[in-house]
């Protein structure tokens, strides 16, 4: 929990602070200890929890309420599939030289610990584009799981055998 308040201390202005975690006092205790009545008012509140931060951006395609709508309703699911995302980079475009079955296309790139994820697709509907490269992003993430539980297992395992050998 994180605990945001304003110390209100008499003779001297207000400060504002936060702390993290639970409150012992040593702010209240030092400044009474110099002669100064402290009164402190705390408002609890949730941790902060903000989300990726989103850029979408298009090229030659008007941005409308349906498609930032679904753009972030896909990215909604992105998130809930990998929490530790810090932002996604969407772009949206259309470009009439193209073939008509390509005319369309979205890229998405999302940051996490480590190397970007990144997927791209074309097709002839943009929500078709945008759905087929959430799908690419999304298999992306699963299978970044599941090489660190692998890994993890691997190590567990390897752990239990020496333990065996032991014979404890």
């Amino acid at each position: 929990m994180i605990l945001v308040g304003t110390a209100r201390i008499k003779g001297k202005s207000r400060s504002h602070f936060k702390v993290f975690g639970s409150y012992r006092g040593d702010f209240a205790d030092n400044e009474a200890r110099n002669g100064h009545r402290v009164s402190l008012d705390f408002v609890a509140r949730q941790p902060h929890d903000a989300g990726m931060k989103l850029i979408l951006s298009t090229h030659n395609v008007t941005l409308t309420k349906a498609i930032e709508d679904h753009v972030l309703d896909k990215l909604d699911k992105l998130d809930h599939l990998d929490r530790w995302a810090v932002d996604a980079r969407v772009t949206l475009e259309h470009d009439h030289k193209r073939l008509p079955e390509k005319q369309f296309s979205c890229s998405i790139r999302l940051g996490v610990r480590g190397p970007d994820l990144f997927a791209e697709h074309a097709d002839e509907d943009l929500y078709a584009a945008i759905d087929k490269v959430a799908k690419k992003v999304e298999q992306q993430i699963r299978k970044r799981q599941n090489k660190r539980k692998a890994r993890k297992h691997k190590q567990a395992a390897r752990g239990k055998q020496t333990l065996k050998e032991r014979g404890l």
